[in-house]
């Protein structure tokens, strides 16, 4: 019990200035992007205008900041294991493919169609239904690698599933979609998914790869370790909050506007990112994957590709309606939802035995 509580206290220590207080610093955000929205309603227009393949390029470019730094760390021989050892790729498949969608629709019907009836109209009730199955479809791809990296999960294996859970996305999408929706002929985002891939994950991923590549022949390990990679220790979190900031400068007004509205489709969101989760999670647990493993498996299903989600829902439905609303609201209470199951994952890695038949098996 001594060496546990060592262990968590030099954890503790070992967290940098804006880790340990990330809680207080994304309630500021929030608060700061939703004061700026509203303060230059002309410039947040304008800065939400600037889009490749209803892509925005401000938050590839901030997402770049968030993603260049943990490409830097990562080891790239951990894919090669991850690709050997594929069981928490598979089980993170089954998951977001053959059991989200499907809890989310029966969460959003439930809540949406039924227990909110009194308070919310049958009309705009099937939008929000819609707009949040739609994000249901959309695992998350980018973003997961930050929260991986909060966790010290294992990071090969998170780009491994990253690569997976895209490609399947091309596929599975639409035919999802349109089951879940009964929408005929229903859109494939495909360059919405392109772009977002390439501009969130690709550009970063090479860049980081050339670096490490490049800095570790010319300058050495030490060097690259003990210099370059302090260096870029904190950037990953000021370009979060940076992102938080300017989401919610976007999109802040949605809750000044119709903040019941909000908490009305924020309660299942929120069940569903937990129930995916800690199934997920659990799972990993009971099969017998290593810590590092089981993280990236239990978050890249609990968050989502909210790009994706709301360019389709914009396209089918349009930009005021509900279900854009709703999607919406799947951005504003994703990162604070994530930042705690990150918390539970550091809470809980003690729980996890030594790997087995796992991408870990050589870290």
């Amino acid at each position: 019990m001594r060496e546990a509580a060592k262990a968590e206290h030099g954890r503790e220590q070992g967290l940098g200035f804006f880790q340990k207080y990330l809680t207080v610093w994304v309630g500021a955000c929030i608060l700061a992007g939703i004061a700026l929205g509203r303060a230059f309603p002309g410039a947040a227009e304008y800065l939400k205008s600037i889009q490749l393949a209803q892509v925005n390029l401000p938050v590839a470019v901030l997402l770049f900041g968030m993603m260049y730094p943990i490409m830097v760390r990562i080891d790239f021989s951990e894919v090669t294991n991850a690709i050997r050892a594929p069981r928490p790729v598979l089980l993170t498949l089954v998951v977001n493919w053959g059991i989200k969608p499907f809890t989310m629709f029966l969460l959003a019907t439930l809540f949406l169609q039924r227990l909110w009836t009194p308070f919310i109209d049958a009309e705009a009730a099937r939008e929000y239904v819609a707009g949040m199955i739609l994000l249901g479809i959309a695992p998350c791809t980018a973003m997961v690698l930050v929260w991986s990296y909060l966790a010290r999960a294992s990071m090969g294996l998170t780009l491994v599933m990253v690569a997976i859970n895209s490609l399947t996305m091309l596929v599975l999408y639409a035919p999802l979609g349109n089951f879940l929706l009964g929408v005929a002929r229903m859109p494939i985002p495909f360059l919405t998914i392109l772009w977002s891939v390439l501009l969130y994950v690709g550009v970063s991923l090479v860049a980081g790869y050339f670096s490490r590549v490049g800095l570790l022949r010319a300058r050495g390990r030490d060097w690259y370790e003990g210099v370059f990679l302090k260096r870029t220790e904190g950037v990953s979190i000021l370009a979060l909050l940076a992102t938080l900031i300017f989401l919610f400068t976007l999109q802040g007004d949605v809750i000044i506007r119709a903040p019941g509205v909000v908490a009305l489709i924020a309660v299942p969101l929120f069940l569903q990112t937990v129930l995916i989760f800690l199934l997920t999670y659990l799972a990993a647990w009971l099969l017998g994957f290593a810590y590092r493993d089981a993280a990236p498996a239990g978050m890249i299903g609990a968050s989502n590709h909210f790009e994706v989600a709301i360019a389709t829902a914009v396209t089918l439905f349009g930009l005021e309606s509900g279900a854009a609303l709703a999607t919406v609201v799947g951005v504003l209470i994703e990162v604070p939802v994530m930042l705690m199951l990150v918390r539970v994952c550091l809470a809980t890695a003690g729980r996890f035995g030594p790997a087995r038949d796992s991408a870990s098996l050589r870290e």
